[in-house]
């Protein structure tokens, strides 16, 4: 029996990228960081 159904939260970082020719910081989970999804400013 389990007491509490657990949650798995995705790993998010706070990163500078580079959205429309401006660097911003957003928040990006590590698996688009590493597969290249966002470029880091």
């Amino acid at each position: 029996m389990v007491a509490t159904k657990r949650r798995f939260d995705i790993n998010v970082q706070k990163v500078r990228i580079v959205e429309s020719g401006a660097p911003k910081r957003v928040y990006v989970c590590t698996r688009c960081l590493k597969a290249g999804k966002v470029t880091k400013a």
